[in-house]
């Protein structure tokens, strides 16, 4: 892929100011200026961003109808009333009733959990879900991740005499569901001072709220805090404000005292020897939850969360682990085809976005398509198979450009829809496909910026070799947990040079194993460029080039510092 590098040098009162703020902390200016861009400008404000604190949650109170929320569950605990936790299949949904069943269940036994089936059901609050409750004598249903759009199903619902509370995180519609208490800090008229918490963060603000209001001491909340930590990851939500405060304790857990059950994948992941961060949940814990609710049902991921038996967890941990080689398998497949198709396209370098339909592709693997194509062809993409009468399909976008708003532009067309800025999900029938496809790329045409169809390599900082010392890579490491709004930074070098002894390696021989050295320092370096092998033979001219890359530690050796290599070009002459 070819990056367009983007690096604005600092300007000189930037410089200062960098310069105080690391002398007061004691950090490289480098640092210094990463903080400034996070909107940092005080030691004080640094130390709290490099040690979050739980007693800086905000007050779950202040989200509208929390007071509501939490006494309608105190009733239904007070009258016996059967209460079913429900949630989307994904690892925000699974993560969130996995958290709200094991809370309540410390106090209330008379309680069930429910994930919709994908393929019988689909996305949100269905008719044979909310039929279900009514068969099995429920009263109230706490949904969380979804719900927010699910004005019929709840009314449904209503007519059944089951009450629901929403916990959710999706951008709701000017028409809210008949629901006793809506917990959504995307509310219009949200009154919470964050609304970028994940769905199953929401749920945690409302156990946050029932032990406030049950004199339930908030320690036993923390042991909870690993699931909202691989909801956060998995969900891709924003990693500053509270969600920061959440991920990194909820990290902290996850390495210190997992669940069982998380404590299982991460031994099936082969994780259980070093220390986990939000990218090994995104590339491999995240995933194998998934998995269950894309290849077979969400219940699975939920039994094997709460599960208190190690061996047990064990065994499920394999299962769902066998149903992520099967989504690989799928993946790989499918991406193969979606590619030709769009290949095929007589007019694809014109075409600023992507739409591709098959009947016969699996819809538990769609979503993961769609952002292959987005990687790839850099646009916003739609990718659609048959589902019974109806065409579904996932989109996911590009930097800066809100596909949800380009889906709700052609609303009309749709029989259902919802999501974020960069992920949605959409249905429609099936001969509303061609007209979809036209005025979604009129939409997409009209608004998208022509730097949002290239990618691009934000470059933090210029440095040299010299500059990563180990108290650098130390002090790096203190802006954990790493996610968006707070990016790993990427550094640029310039002017580097094989030391003789870069390979190519893997099972395809895609990949570059590098020593390199630099013109400033001579020190050695050791990197890794994935999938980039085609610039080997350049590298091995002992001619200089230049490197995009983050600072990672070594897997293999302990304390020892690696560059992960994002990108290599030429060296300008200068």
């Amino acid at each position: 892929m070819n990056f367009k590098w983007n690096y604005q040098p600092p300007t000189q009162e930037q410089i200062e100011a960098a310069k105080a703020l690391s002398k007061e902390l004691g950090i490289n200016p480098v640092l210094g200026k990463l903080l400034l861009e996070r909107g940092i400008t005080s030691a004080a404000e640094a130390k709290r961003f490099f040690r979050p604190q739980l007693n800086e949650l905000h007050d779950p109170f202040l989200m509208n109808d929390m007071s509501i929320a939490v006494e309608r569950l105190n009733q239904a605990m007070g009258r016996k009333e059967r209460i079913l936790v429900y949630g989307d299949y994904d690892v925000d949904g699974v993560t969130a009733v996995a958290l709200v069943y094991k809370f309540i269940l410390q106090f209330y036994s008379n309680i069930d959990y429910y994930i919709p089936d994908r393929y019988e059901e689909g996305y949100g609050v269905s008719k044979k879900g909310v039929d279900y409750a009514a068969e099995t004598g429920v009263k109230l249903v706490i949904v969380l991740d979804c719900g927010i759009k699910a004005v019929d199903a709840i009314a449904y619902a209503k007519e059944k005499g089951i009450d629901f509370i929403i916990c959710d995180h999706h951008v709701p519609d000017e028409v809210l569901p008949p629901a006793v208490a809506i917990l959504n800090a995307k509310r219009l008229d949200s009154t919470y001072p964050y609304e970028h918490l994940s769905g199953c963060g929401v749920g945690f603000k409302f156990m946050q709220a029932f032990a406030l209001n049950n004199g339930i001491d908030f320690h036993q909340l923390t042991p909870l805090l690993d699931l909202v930590a691989v909801a956060i990851a998995s969900d891709i939500v924003p990693i500053m404000g509270e969600n920061r405060v959440l991920a990194y304790h909820g990290l902290k857990q996850l390495n210190s005292n997992p669940s069982v059950g998380l404590k299982a994948i991460i031994d099936v992941c082969g994780l259980s020897s070093k220390e986990i961060t939000m990218s090994d949940i995104v590339f491999k814990i995240g995933p194998r939850i998934n998995a269950s609710g894309r290849i077979q049902n969400g219940q699975e991921a939920v039994a094997l969360l709460i599960e208190k038996d190690f061996a047990l967890a064990l065994a499920k941990a394999n299962q769902i682990n066998e149903y992520n080689e099967t989504r690989k398998d799928l993946d790989k497949s499918m991406t193969e085809e979606a590619t030709k198709l769009v290949i095929d396209e007589e007019d694809l370098n014109q075409r600023k976005s992507i739409v591709i339909y098959n009947e016969t592709w699996h819809k538990g693997v769609i979503g993961i398509v769609a952002s292959r194509l987005t990687e790839t062809y850099y646009r916003p993409a739609v990718v659609l198979t048959r589902t019974e009468n109806l065409a579904t399909g996932s989109a996911r976008s590009v930097t800066g450009f809100d596909v949800y708003k380009a889906i709700e532009s052609c609303r009309d067309l749709l029989e259902n829809f919802g999501g974020h800025t960069y992920a949605a999900g959409l249905s429609m029938r099936i001969e509303n496909v061609p007209e979809f496809t036209k005025r979604f790329e009129e939409y997409v045409a009209e608004h998208i910026e022509d730097e949002q169809t290239i990618p691009v390599l934000d470059i933090d900082a210029v440095i040299d070799f010299k500059d990563i010392t180990s108290k650098f890579f130390a002090d790096l490491k203190k802006f954990n947990p790493f996610g968006p709004d707070n990016q790993k930074p990427i550094f640029c070098t310039h002017h580097v040079y094989d030391y003789g002894t870069s390979k190519v390696v893997g099972r395809n021989q895609e990949h570059i194993k590098l020593e390199l050295v630099d013109n400033k320092s001579h020190n050695v370096m050791n990197g890794i460029a994935f999938g980039q092998s085609s610039q080997a033979r350049y590298i091995k001219t002992k001619r200089a080039f230049d490197i995009c890359f983050t600072i990672e530690e070594n897997t293999h050796k302990r304390g020892e510092v690696q560059l992960q290599i994002e990108d290599i070009r030429q060296a300008e002459t200068v």
